[in-house]
């Protein structure tokens, strides 16, 4: 039974990457940035994108693509905000993966995009195991989460590129040991990219948006 679990579990996983292959090379072909920002629920990822697509959506045209367990609540705010919004719902399923992402694709013209955000489910665990063609894996923590979640989560904190640590305005009001957290981020992935941020304030916005407008200039202006 567990060898036929991790063949099972190792065509689920190869299936999925020949679909991330496909979305990268579409992405890239088009000359579309694209991220895959994964967190908690309740951690800041709508709020992050809002603040993302009114800031530079003046420049570059934004589409979304929102994963949720049920509901449009999050993809009605990214339109609202300015971008081109698509919903998936997994009904129960803790993840977005690469076959689902493929299959919305095929509903954006991806030659009118400039950059592409996906808002994975709200969930520590599972969105840590599937590749989804993006460029970059953003991961944001929040201070209310508490300072164990690397030591709690390893998986989804080894992998990603980037971590944004938001709600830094509470770090007054909430028991935080910043440095105790950032050792379990290094211990983990050296050198990660890290941006400490609050979308409530705007604190360390700026250097969000300044790296995000920085991606189109190294990768795809022509």
């Amino acid at each position: 039974m567990t060898n036929r679990m991790i063949r099972i579990k190792e065509n689920i996983f190869k299936s999925n990457d020949g679909y991330a292959a496909e979305i990268r090379q579409q992405l890239d072909e088009n000359h579309v940035f694209s991220i895959n920002i994964m967190a908690s629920p309740g951690a800041g990822k709508t709020s992050l994108i809002e603040h993302t697509i009114t800031n530079l959506s003046k420049q570059h045209s934004i589409a979304v693509i929102d994963g949720d367990i049920a509901t449009s609540i999050d993809a009605d705010r990214a339109s609202a905000a300015g971008a081109k919004a698509f919903q998936i719902n997994t009904d129960g399923a803790c993840h977005l993966d690469a076959k689902m992402i493929s299959d919305k694709l095929v509903e954006l013209d991806l030659k009118s995009v400039d950059f592409l955000i996906i808002e994975n489910v709200g969930n520590l665990v599972c969105p840590a195991s599937f590749k989804l063609g993006t460029h970059k894996n953003i991961l944001i923590a929040s201070i209310p989460e508490g300072d164990d979640k690397p030591y709690k989560y390893p998986g989804i904190y080894r992998g990603v590129d980037i971590l944004i640590i938001n709600k830094i305005d509470l770090l007054p009001y909430v028991p935080f040991n910043m440095d105790y957290f950032l050792t379990g981020i290094q211990a983990l992935n050296p050198g990660v990219i890290i941006f400490k941020i609050s979308c409530q304030t705007g604190d360390g916005l700026l250097n969000w948006f300044d790296w995000v407008d920085n991606q189109f200039s190294k990768n795809f202006v022509l």
